[in-house]
């Protein structure tokens, strides 16, 4: 049997309830948060969807016109953003992109009916001339920021004092229609602020995310290269590690015990000496030790081509003259007669005569 039909007033209730219960939460990660979170923007999104079919605002009214008991649904694109940017799951620049966009149809609505402020108009504008960058403050100046930053949380406080005094009895709310009207008033112009401030941030973080480099490539094959590591597989099913995961050796029927309670073994299995391994290495030291002696690092040297033979002191020894040698030995002879007809050619001291008198 399908679920009757609800009004808008039972929805948005409802989405007010799953709302304080999202703020509520803290463990971001869990089921219960995510289906909460899920179920909340669906129900402000039937919520926004139900006013817009029964035309609950029109550009034809003013603020006056509009009954103090539906006031309340003025909030709803503001409520129905925050909502969504409690959303994790899903990227980043979608989500911002998203509640900036409910955020605008948001102060949208308000503007129609003249609610804004007059620094909030200006804000507003701001806002529609650049939404991409955007800022309740100049970026430059960081004096200038820090000052409206200080103004605004006070202002802030101000809006929140004055709702918080407003609700303090709800029983003169039913029957007093002017303070029910001025609450409503001050939770929106609260909820105004709040705005800004999102969008300022919602600005900055899309400029950030403007400088990020690009997925390379698709989560889902991170994951499957992922598993294939950790089993140990390769893209052919070869596998280094002596023993499959227990998924697949559930799939493959060969889960169970290795012996059976008579000692009889059940499947194939390697003995390993790990145990022996680790007793020898526990007396090691932390450090490496040295494979080899200098003189056998320096001949391996030596025969891969890395020592250069000749320099210092060797060098000046000559070597032994091989008498087997004819050739080499007639070549020595001649080269020192040579010699000894140039020294007898040339007295030493024949050719300094510069300063002889």
């Amino acid at each position: 049997m399908a679920d009757p039909p609800r009004n808008i007033r039972t929805l948005f209730n409802s989405g007010k309830q799953l709302l304080q219960q999202v703020e509520g939460s803290h463990d971001i990660a869990s089921s219960a948060y995510q289906e909460n979170l899920r179920t909340a923007i669906t129900t402000f999104e039937e919520c926004r969807k139900l006013a817009d079919n029964i035309s609950l605002f029109s550009q034809n009214e003013s603020l006056e016109d509009i009954a103090s008991g539906d006031l309340q649904y003025l909030l709803i694109n503001y409520y129905l953003a925050e909502l969504i940017l409690r959303n994790h799951k899903d990227q980043r620049k979608y989500v911002l992109e998203r509640a900036q966009e409910t955020y605008g149809k948001f102060l949208n609505l308000l503007d129609t009916y003249e609610i804004l402020s007059m620094s909030d108009r200006k804000l507003y504008e701001i806002f529609l001339d650049n939404r991409k960058a955007f800022s309740i403050a100049s970026t430059t100046d960081i004096a200038a920021r820090r000052d409206v930053k200080i103004r605004r949380f006070r202002h802030e406080k101000e809006l929140t004092e004055k709702l918080d005094y407003l609700a303090q009895n709800p029983a003169t709310l039913q029957n007093d229609d002017a303070a029910l009207r001025d609450l409503h008033i001050a939770n929106i112009n609260l909820s105004t602020h709040k705005t800004f401030q999102s969008l300022d941030m919602i600005s900055q973080e899309l400029q950030l995310l403007a400088f990020a480099p690009p997925p390379s490539h698709p989560v889902h094959e991170v994951q499957t290269a992922d598993e294939r590591e950790r089993d140990g597989r390769q893209r052919d099913g070869y596998s280094d590690k002596l023993d499959y995961p227990l998924s697949q050796l559930a799939a493959s029927g060969k889960a169970g015990p290795i012996l059976s309670k008579d000692g009889k073994p059940l499947k194939p299995f390697v003995l390993l000496d790990q145990r022996q391994r680790i007793q020898e290495g526990v007396f090691k030291p932390g450090h490496n030790l040295p494979t080899m002696t200098i003189d056998e690092y320096l001949e391996e040297e030596k025969r891969r081509g890395g020592v250069i033979e000749g320099g210092g002191a060797q060098s000046g020894l000559q070597p032994e003259p091989d008498e087997d040698n004819v050739q080499k030995t007639d070549e020595a002879t001649l080269k020192a007669r040579e010699w000894d007809d140039f020294k007898e050619e040339n007295p030493k001291g024949s050719g300094n005569t510069l300063n002889r008198g």
